[in-house]
């Protein structure tokens, strides 16, 4: 079977539509029914209900649901291994939002090298919706986000409390002009910030990345929420203020793991993501009572 027809069935179960599927696999749609039908043909027997709705996994298709993984993370473990230099026993792949690629992963990593140097690590950034494909799709060992996708085969386990602190590139202007940049940090925030600031107009500046919200202040002056984690030092040395009397807004960070997978290297991996998240969480709890005294 060609592990193609796989992979399609996989984007077709995480979207829940052949649509969504090949934006996904970057295709049209008629290649994805096409896909599918061939694989329906292969095995003798439908694998989706199709309607308006989208597309449904019959009780065949949940059957070949884990036997689809299987083909798909061997054949991707086959590659990643085939390519391993004979100094590394196995590979892992983790995908974190970028904001968590600043302090935090970073450190995982390094623990991963002195914990397990024997593991190759292919490190990657990524949103939740794709980083929970390639989980479901074996392309992703562990995942590492705000608001996890749920899905029967992944388990999402909270790992610390991420804490946003309203900041200024100038204390004397007051926050809430065009120069304010609204960064999408996910559902959560949004959330909780439309709670806190329901008047406050969020149109004149949007981003989906904090990194280029920085790039934005850095240049050009403003403010915005980041997690204390990144702005941490620009505002120990004075380049950036927290807003007086703003609140903070806290967002669960989870690692995300395919329940299926118990290799010793991957569970080395997520006992280290624990560890670290316990050490940020501490971090995070005496930072924010040191602003609140």
């Amino acid at each position: 079977m060609d592990t193609e027809f796989a992979r399609t069935f996989l984007a077709v179960t995480a979207a829940g539509n052949f649509v969504g599927a090949a934006a996904k696999l970057h295709v049209t749609q008629s290649t994805v029914s096409a896909r599918i039908k061939t694989l329906e043909q292969q095995l003798g027997t439908p694998l989706f209900r199709r309607g308006r709705g989208g597309a449904e996994l019959t009780a065949a298709g949940r059957r070949f649901l884990r036997h689809a993984k299987v083909l798909v993370r061997t054949y991707e473990q086959a590659r990643h291994d085939v390519g391993l230099s004979s100094g590394f026993s196995a590979g892992l792949t983790l995908r974190g939002r970028i904001a968590l690629w600043e302090g935090f992963l970073p450190n995982w990593v390094n623990w991963m090298r002195q914990t397990a140097p024997d593991i190759s690590l292919r490190l990657e950034i990524g949103f939740e919706e794709e980083t929970t494909q390639g989980l479901v799709q074996g392309d992703v060992d562990i995942g590492v986000l705000y608001t996890p996708q749920s899905r029967p085969s992944i388990s999402a386990e909270y790992i610390f409390g991420e804490s946003l602190v309203l900041v200024t590139s100038s204390p004397d202007r007051h926050w809430q002009d065009a120069s304010y940049v609204h960064v999408d940090w996910g559902p959560e925030f949004l959330v909780q910030f439309a709670a806190r600031f329901p008047d406050v107009d969020t149109s004149a500046q949007r981003v989906n990345i904090g990194w280029l919200a920085m790039q934005l202040i850095t240049h050009h002056g403003g403010s915005a929420y980041f997690p204390l984690r990144m702005v941490r030092q620009q505002i120990q040395s004075g380049v950036l203020f927290p807003v007086e009397d703003s609140p903070l807004i806290t967002l669960p960070v989870y690692m995300v793991y395919p329940l299926d997978r118990q290799a010793p290297h991957i569970t080395t991996a997520i006992n280290g993501l624990r560890e670290l998240g316990a050490e940020e969480e501490q971090r995070q709890s005496l930072a924010e009572l040191s602003r609140n005294t």
